[in-house]
């Protein structure tokens, strides 16, 4: 295991993570490229007590799907039925797309949301999790400003 792969996992499996030491790992992170992140994805967070985990606790997220750069899928939802659907009424984003944008002096893939002032920013900590930062006008989807992090696992 990478000293990369050991601090992720160590952070993902934390009671509370610090936001610092996420943004200590994420500078370490290489960004990645739209066409790298295309596919299916499982998702969680990473436990800083932001409000964004609690929804996406009480919508049952599973993750995002990325079909392609305009067809993306930010809250692929578990009905209770178990089935996976695109949720588009939680949070109120409905879907998105995907780009390549400069965050924190880097260019790397970030989700656009359709209908919120919302980003979600992706890094790679190996070819099959990424490492996400909520950014932007978090207060129009979740009432705090502060950035949400979360992970990405490749489903196959």
């Amino acid at each position: 295991m990478t000293d990369l792969h050991a601090r992720f996992a160590a952070l993902r499996d934390a009671d509370r993570a610090a936001p610092a030491d996420l943004d200590a790992l994420w500078a370490d992170l290489r960004p990645v490229r739209v066409a790298d992140i295309l596919g299916h994805w499982r998702g969680g967070d990473f436990a800083t007590g932001h409000l964004a985990g609690t929804v996406l606790e009480q919508v049952r997220w599973h993750g995002k799907w990325f079909e392609s750069p305009q067809d993306a899928k930010p809250l692929i939802c578990r009905g209770e039925d178990g089935r996976l659907f695109s949720h588009l009424k939680a949070g109120g984003g409905g879907e998105a797309s995907l780009w390549e944008v400069g965050f924190r002096g880097e260019v790397t893939a970030t989700m656009v949301y359709d209908k919120l002032p919302v980003l979600d920013h992706f890094k790679a900590v190996d070819d099959t999790t990424l490492m996400g930062i909520m950014n932007g006008k978090l207060e129009a989807a979740f009432g705090v400003a502060d950035l949400y992090y979360f992970w990405l696992e490749r489903e196959q």
